[in-house]
């Protein structure tokens, strides 16, 4: 539909260096390689009006579509997506695949209006049913022995008696009378309430501590869940004042607890409480207690060395009790420090205050908590004092680049895992001017279950949209702490791998402060032993957790795969989503301990393995000249090719803080999110039907197809929208028809148009109509705004980043699509040929001159 000829399509647009091919290539119409649009809108249509059935043998939608999925004992792809759902059936076979065996783990992934939620099971002072051996829970997957008084686990095989009060008679198919009745029994996802044996457990004391505290920790007993509590920090030295990204902050702050009164209601939960600590070269503490009168008392401790904790008194309140405080204290806050002369501020220090804060008062009342901190300062005293970074444009191509990747100061790790054992996730908006040392500060949310947010050079006028909608988000979305993750499978299976923003304990559980509903791990199995491929292979994930008001809950996700002994069952039933997404965050992991190149030939190594697996076991007839790909991976060598683009593993110069804010992103970024942020969204705007994105006479809602992420399809004429959920360009062409650019933005010359603009005006235009509701579905599916940017052709600095994320092209210090398919056919072509080895080591073609 979008596909022009050559002789039509735009020049390149200004963009990043790219890397060419070296030597000679057929020419090749880039219509005819695969494109991952066909496969989308395909899927896409197909799951328009039906529904999945989540029983094992059936290919599940692909994670871009949105479907409705109905649990019949498997979880949802939703919660678990398996990078096959076939399992090879030895070690052997699945070496021979080169497909990773690995789950990507959802816990509290955004469901469907029409599905139905999560069930709760409330189990009694007896807790869930667990097996005695492996500590598995029950499953609709275990079967009943002993006409009912034993059940026998579907992962060790164990048979474990029934508790007396969970009896229930077998009918003549031996399932239970009460099967129906019981979710647990025939829902793949469900809660468990838990009794207080399942409440968090005070963590051992530390060797050195992080504050100071008049009352002696508690290192026995458990902790009674309570709702969360919120402290939110300000940075008030004077980048964060100077830019306005203090002012900002509490403006946002004051509209998500209270609202306007009007047309925005409060998202912060009602059963919490909030804490407010500022900070630059010292902290202060307010009491917000409703009994005072008038402004705020400040408590200042200027020891930002030995951090203790002044007074507990009205430090934490209900927002509802002492609105008046609360609103005083966020709007003058901005005008006390309007001239302040401090320059450095002490980061470190008011985190190791958040959660002497948090653990002091949960003494008393036993409560968790979320950090949710506003820096704008490289933190270079207090507690983890940095120093100001070195020019580390040297370092890249050396030994030395891995340690931009690590902290400087080991007190940022301590301070994450202290958070994380302690039940606390820190998040943390940074409006910063000059480097801020992601790679040290960013470790304390990564540990912890938090999340990063980047706001470089920051501009209140362009970013507080953006920052208004982050901060909701954040507040506003299903929401656990004191959280920790077990990954359970079937005799047979091992995990060997997790990867994800959390921290692994010594005992190999996954600990995290807290835990949203944007938060994904990864894990990867191995095999201890050969499979039967008359059973199934089961793996099971138990998140223990307890809710934002008080309630300790257990959630499991069970799924059955089919086992099978022939490579062509492995490949029809791989899943790329779930297999890119792995792959993405191994890569990432391995920035601190391998250069950038390593990993870009090692990604490549991947993908021609996979295809050339496929071509060896499953298409072994075709002429070795051929270029054959396995239907599920197409378009694998196209994302493997985005992930040596993304910011975080690309080559030439990125500064350090932004690879290492994308890191953290990506790690934590769920299967679709990672999708759409390796080949972004793009639209022609200008080539909309009349009836496509309005409402039909049932109201719904047809959304437009996509078109390919590459200049090669555009025109000079057209409207391109293109979104990798982080950033949202709109490109205008410089021969656009004033008409277009009338009835979407009430302009008719392309030099008026104004390239600052934030959003796009509301018209009673149809075409102006059908992008604004294009943008607000996609807000909904993803629940935040994006950054908004607007560039004309060869006028706007925007262009450069707009044409970096046409991942089809020749930039971003990397190849095209076209002649990076090339390379990987050649590769393969080489193996069939000669007989070399693809993998690394001798015989290699890392020594090879391409």
């Amino acid at each position: 539909m979008y596909a022009h000829s050559a002789r039509s399509h735009i020049p390149q647009p200004p963009h990043s260096a790219g890397m060419p091919y070296k030597g000679l290539r057929a020419a090749i119409d880039p219509n005819q390689i695969p494109s991952p649009v066909d496969t989308i809108e395909a899927d896409r249509e197909k799951w328009e009006d039906q529904q999945y059935m989540t029983l094992p043998g059936k290919h599940p939608p692909l994670s871009t579509t949105d479907f409705v999925a109905i649990d019949q004992g498997n979880s949802s792809p939703k919660f678990v997506r398996m990078s096959t759902w076939n399992v090879p059936s030895t070690s052997r076979l699945a070496s021979d695949c080169e497909i990773p065996i690995a789950a990507i783990i959802q816990p509290f992934a955004d469901q469907d209006p029409r599905e139905e939620p999560v069930p709760l099971v409330e189990t009694g002072p007896s807790g869930p049913p667990r097996c005695g051996r492996c500590r598995g829970y029950m499953n609709p997957w275990c079967t009943w022995v002993a006409g009912g008084m034993k059940w026998r686990c579907n992962l060790c095989s164990h048979e474990t008696e029934v508790a007396s009060e969970y009896f229930c008679n077998l009918d003549a198919n031996l399932l239970r009378l009460d099967h129906l009745q019981r979710p647990e029994l025939n829902k793949g996802t469900v809660d468990f309430a838990v009794s207080e044996e399942y409440w968090a457990p005070h963590p051992p004391p530390s060797i050195q501590p992080l504050y100071y505290s008049m009352t002696p920790p508690q290192t026995s007993g458990l902790r009674k869940p309570q709702p969360m509590d919120y402290i939110f920090v300000f940075d008030v030295s004077q980048e964060a004042v100077r830019s306005g990204f203090l002012k900002a902050a509490c403006a946002i702050l004051l509209e998500a607890l209270f609202g306007d009164g009007e047309t925005i209601p409060s998202c912060f939960p009602p059963s919490s409480r909030v804490a407010i600590l500022a900070f630059d070269r010292t902290l202060q503490f307010y009491n917000l207690s409703s009994e005072v009168v008038g402004q705020p008392p400040m408590l200042v401790v200027p020891d930002i060395d030995e951090v203790f904790l002044p007074s507990t008194a009205g430090l934490f309140v209900n927002p509802a009790e002492s609105r008046d405080a609360i609103v005083d204290l966020l709007t003058t806050l901005p005008m006390r420090h309007d001239q302040t002369l401090e320059t450095e501020a002490a980061l470190g220090s008011a985190l190791a205050a958040s959660l002497a804060a948090l653990l002091i008062i949960a003494l008393q009342a036993g409560r968790g908590g979320q950090v949710v901190t506003f820096a704008a300062t490289l933190p270079t005293i207090g507690v983890g004092a940095l120093q100001p970074l070195v020019d580390e444009s040297t370092l890249y191509g050396t030994e030395k680049e891995k340690t931009l990747f690590v902290p400087l100061e080991e007190t940022w790790k301590d301070i994450g895992e202290r958070c994380a054992a302690e039940g606390v996730g820190v998040s943390m908006f940074l409006g910063m001017g000059r480097p801020i040392d992601i790679g040290s500060i960013g470790i304390v949310s990564s540990l912890s279950g938090g999340e990063l947010y980047f706001h470089p050079k920051f501009d209140a006028v362009k970013d507080t949209i953006v920052l208004s909608s982050q901060v909701k988000r954040l507040i506003s979305r299903t929401t656990a702490y004191s959280c920790s993750m077990r990954i359970r499978s079937s005799n047979g299976l091992r995990v060997s791998n997790q990867f994800g923003n959390f921290y692994e304990s010594p005992a190999a559980d996954l600990e995290f402060g807290t835990m949203d509903a944007d938060k994904t791990i990864a894990v990867s199995f191995e095999h201890t032993r050969t499979l039967d491929d008359r059973q199934y292979a089961f793996i099971q994930a138990a998140l223990l957790y307890t809710t934002v008001t008080g309630e300790r809950r257990v959630r499991i996700f069970n799924v059955a795969l089919r086992v099978v002994t022939l490579a062509g069952n492995v490949f029809q039933y791989a899943d790329m989503d779930a297999t890119v997404s792995y792959m993405l965050r191994e890569a990432i992991s391995k920035l601190p301990t391998q250069r950038i190149s390593q990993i870009h030939e090692t990604l490549t190594e991947k993908c021609a393995l996979v295809l050339y697996a496929y071509r060896k076991f499953c298409a072994a007839s075709a002429a070795p000249t051929q270029l054959i790909l396995p239907e599920a991976f197409r378009t694998l060598p196209l994302y493997v090719l985005g992930m040596m683009k993304t910011k975080p593993l690309k080559g030439r110069n990125v500064t350090a803080d932004v690879r290492n804010y994308y890191a953290h992103k990506l790690m934590a970024m769920s299967a679709r999110g990672i999708m759409f942020h390796l080949y972004p969204r793009m639209l022609a705007v200008h080539d909309l039907n009349d009836t496509i994105a309005l409402p039909d006479a049932n109201g719904n809602i047809d959304m437009p197809s996509l078109m390919r992420d590459s200049h090669l399809f555009m025109e000079g004429h057209g409207v391109y929208l293109i979104d990798n959920d982080e950033m949202m360009i709109l490109w205008i062409g410089g021969s656009v028809s004033p008409q277009v650019l009338q009835d979407l933005l009430d302009i008719d010359d392309i030099m008026q148009v104004n390239p600052h603009i934030l959003y796009l005006p509301p018209l009673q235009t149809r075409l102006s109509t059908q992008v604004r509701n294009i943008l607000a579905h996609r807000f909904v599916q993803r629940g935040y705004i994006p950054k908004f940017m607007l560039a004309r052709q060869n006028l706007d600095a925007a262009e450069i980043e707009f044409s970096d994320m046409l991942v089809e092209d020749q930039n971003n210090a990397a190849m095209s699509y076209l002649d990076y398919l090339c390379l990987v056919h050649k590769q393969i072509h080489t193996a069939l040929t000669t007989g070399a080895s693809i993998a690394s080591g001798h015989g290699g073609f890392r020594s090879m001159p391409w």
